[in-house]
C-alpha cells in the first residue's frame, strides 16, 4: 500500500513515520517548504522521544519521503490522511479552513479510487463537508471518480506518541462503505496481530469519540483540582484522597493527579470546540463549561500562593522556574500553565529565570527576552527568592537539596506538581507549598 499524509505537524509526522515503520510506503506532504527541506535533512520540527531515530531510519530505507507536491503523490495512493491544523477560533470553534483546502486539492488531482481520512480532530459533520468539497472539485473537472471519506481520530499522548501508535489501546475508524472498511482494515492489519482492537462505526460517532474522550480526561483533571483546592481549605491531604479514590476500579488512578491545570494542543482546544458545537446546536454543556472554568482558574493558583506568601509585594524578586512545556517529554508550549504564571509574575514586577530540558526554543517564540533562560536547573536557582515547579520532568524529582539551599536566596519552593514530600522538604529546611495540602508552615532553617 501507499499512503500520503498531508500535514507534518505532531499528528501527521508521527502517523506517517509509524506507518512507514511497519513497511508501508508513505509520503508526508506539507506546504511549508523549509519544514520539508529540514525533514529531508533529518531536522525535526517537534520534539517527541524516539521520533527522530524512526524518521531517519525509514527515510534511509526509502519508505518515508517528504514533499510539497500533493498532486503527483496522489496518483497511486490508496489512502490520504488529512492531518493539518484545526486551530480554535475566537468563539472556541475549530477552524476547518485548512482541512477543506486539502479536500479541494485532493479533488482537483485524484484519478483513481482513494479513501480520504480525517486524522485531524474535527467537529461532528466535518466528513460530510470534506466529501462535499472534494466532490465539488470533481464536478468542476467533469470527472466521475469513486472515493470514500473516513474518520480515524488519533489518541496520541505527547511524550509517548510512538508507543501509543504502535501499541494502541484501540483504533477507532468511522466509515460509510464496506469498501472503505476493507481498505482501513488492511492498512491497520499489522497492529491487529498483537490483539489491539479496531472499532468500526459510523463517521459522526467516530468524530464524536475523539472529543468525548478528551473531554472526559479533562473533566477528571479539573474535578481533582477542584477537590485539591477544597482539601487545602478543609485541612485534608489531596494526595491521600487521590489514593483513596484511585483504588476504586470504577474511577481508576489515571488523570487524577492535582496540579496547575491542563494545557497542550488537545484538551483546551477540544473542550472549547465541543462546548461551541453544542451551543451551535442548542445544547448547553454545563459540566464541560465548569471543567473549562476550573482549568483557567487553576493556572493562577501557584501565583496566588506566591502573592499571598510575599503579602502582594514581589516587585524586584527573582523566581527560578523548573519546567516550561505543558507536560514532560515534549516541547509543546500551547496553553502551557507556565505562560500564565510568567505573565502574572512579570506584570507584578518580578524576574523569572527558567529552565526546561527541551522547550526553551519554543518558549522563546512566546516569551522572547522577557525572561532569562538557564543552562541547567542549578543555574536557575542562583540567588532566587523562590523556586517554582511547573513541569514534572523526571530530572527534577530527586535534586540535591543541600546544593539547592546554598544557591538560593531563600529556601522556598512552590510545587505546582506535588513531586516532593512535605516532611523531606521541611527536614531540609525548606518552606514548601504544593497543591491540595496545607503546607504553608515555616520549616526550621538549617
Amino acid at each position: 500500500m501507499k499512503i500520503v499524509v498531508i500535514g507534518t505537524g505532531y499528528v501527521g509526522l508521527v502517523t506517517g513515520t509509524c506507518f512507514a515503520e511497519i513497511g508501508i510506503d508513505v509520503v508526508c506532504i506539507d506546504v511549508a517548504v523549509q519544514k520539508i527541506e529540514d525533514l529531508k535533512k533529518g531536522i525535526m520540527p517537534i520534539y517527541e522521544p524516539g521520533l527522530e531515530e524512526m524518521v531517519l531510519r525509514n527515510a534511509e530505507k526509502g519508505r518515508l519521503q517528504f514533499s510539497t507536491d500533493l498532486g503527483s503523490n496522489l496518483v497511486d495512493a490508496d489512502v490520504a490522511f488529512i492531518a493539518v491544523g484545526t486551530p480554535p477560533g475566537e468563539d472556541g470553534s475549530a477552524d476547518l479552513k485548512y482541512v477543506l483546502e486539502v479536500a479541494r486539492e485532493i479533488g482537483s488531482h485524484i484519478e483513481n479510487y482513494i479513501v480520504v481520512v480525517t486524522k485531524s480532530t474535527v467537529p461532528v459533520g466535518t466528513a460530510q463537508r470534506v466529501k462535499a468539497a472534494l466532490q465539488g472539485e470533481l464536478d468542476k473537472r467533469s470527472k466521475s471518480i469513486e472515493f470514500d471519506v473516513a474518520s480515524n481520530p488519533e489518541f496520541l499522548k505527547e511524550g509517548a506518541a510512538i508507543e501509543d501508535f504502535i501499541k494502541p489501546d484501540r483504533i477507532v475508524v468511522g466509515v460509510e462503505t464496506k469498501k472503505a472498511e476493507d481498505v482501513m482494515r488492511r492498512l491497520y492489519k499489522p497492529f491487529l496481530l498483537n490483539g489491539h482492537p479496531i472499532i468500526f462505526m459510523d463517521v459522526p460517532s467516530a468524530e464524536m469519540t475523539k472529543y468525548a474522550a478528551n473531554a472526559m480526561l479533562a473533566t477528571k483533571i479539573s474535578f481533582m483540582n477542584d477537590i485539591a483546592n477544597l482539601c487545602e481549605i478543609m485541612g485534608a491531604d489531596v494526595n491521600l484522597v487521590r489514593k483513596g479514590i484511585g483504588s476504586d476500579p470504577r474511577i481508576g488512578n489515571r488523570f487524577i493527579y492535582p496540579g496547575i491545570g491542563y494545557g497542550g494542543s488537545c484538551f483546551p482546544k477540544d473542550v472549547k470546540a465541543l462546548i461551541r458545537t453544542a451551543s451551535d446546536n442548542g445544547h448547553k454543556m454545563r459540566i464541560l463549561q465548569a471543567v473549562e472554568d476550573v482549568n483557567e482558574d487553576q493556572k493562577s493558583v501557584l501565583f496566588e500562593k506566591i502573592s499571598k506568601h510575599f503579602k502582594g509585594n514581589i516587585k524586584g524578586k527573582t523566581f527560578a522556574m523548573w519546567g516550561l512545556s505543558f507536560k514532560p517529554k515534549t516541547d509543546d508550549m500551547r496553553e502551557a500553565p507556565s505562560l500564565v504564571i510568567i505573565e502574572k509574575l512579570l506584570h507584578a514586577g518580578a524576574n523569572v529565570k527558567a529552565y526546561d530540558p527541551v522547550a526553551f526554543h519554543e518558549a522563546k517564540k512566546d516569551l522572547g527576552d522577557q525572561i532569562e533562560y538557564a543552562k541547567d536547573p542549578n543555574d536557575a536557582l542562583i540567588d532566587a527568592d523562590a523556586l517554582l515547579i511547573v513541569t514534572e520532568w523526571p530530572e527534577f524529582r530527586t535534586p540535591n537539596f543541600k546544593v539547592m539551599g546554598k544557591l538560593m536566596k531563600n529556601k522556598l519552593v512552590f510545587d505546582g506538581r506535588n513531586i516532593y514530600d512535605l516532611q523531606e522538604m521541611q527536614e531540609n529546611g525548606f518552606e514548601y507549598y504544593c497543591i491540595g495540602v496545607r503546607t504553608n508552615r515555616v520549616a526550621n532553617s538549617n
